[in-house]
């Protein structure tokens, strides 16, 4: 999988002259976990309030998505 940021010789991040397309985090406050997903091209914004059980599995499901990436 491509990355959009590559290191530096002294450890610092090159900004890539890619565009950015879509963009997601999770933030969590005041005991709920939210989901943000961004998509930059029709700058539209969608929010939903996920379990934090499913917060926990994203590694998992991150890396089955690399796996069929590669």
């Amino acid at each position: 999988m491509d990355k959009s940021a590559t290191g530096g010789p002294d450890g610092e991040l090159e900004a890539a002259a890619e565009e950015i397309i879509y963009s997601a985090e999770v933030r969590h406050s005041q005991g709920k976990c939210t989901l943000t997903i961004n998509y930059h091209l029709q700058g539209k914004v969608e929010v939903y309030v996920v379990p934090k059980k499913a917060v926990q599995k994203l590694p998992f499901y991150l890396s089955m998505l690399r796996s069929k990436l590669d």
